[in-house]
């Protein structure tokens, strides 16, 4: 039997990313934030320019000059917003 399994989205790959740097006390070095998001580095450079540049999350350097990323109010509220809309999608079944 073969099971196909569906790629993520680029919304869903977004959410994914952001919902990565909530959930690590809303600070991670970029390399681990690589590995957990399961791209290829490549498409994850892609997306981390893309989420800086729509200031969905931002570096913050420490006094030691380690580079951490958060999660701006907008990526915050991108995270809230998308589970309303997948809340809606299952609802009713689409």
């Amino acid at each position: 039997m073969i099971w196909l399994v569906k790629k993520r989205d680029r919304l869903g790959v977004i959410y994914s990313i952001l919902k990565i740097i909530m959930e690590n006390h809303n600070s991670i070095r970029s390399t681990p934030l690589l590995r957990k998001s399961n791209l290829s580095s490549s498409g994850f450079s892609d997306y981390y320019d893309e989420l800086i540049s729509k200031e969905l999350i931002k570096e913050i350097v420490d006094d030691s000059g380690k580079k951490y990323l958060t999660l701006t109010d907008k990526g915050f509220l991108y995270l809230e917003r998308y589970k309303f809309i997948q809340g809606f999608i299952e609802e009713f079944e689409l």
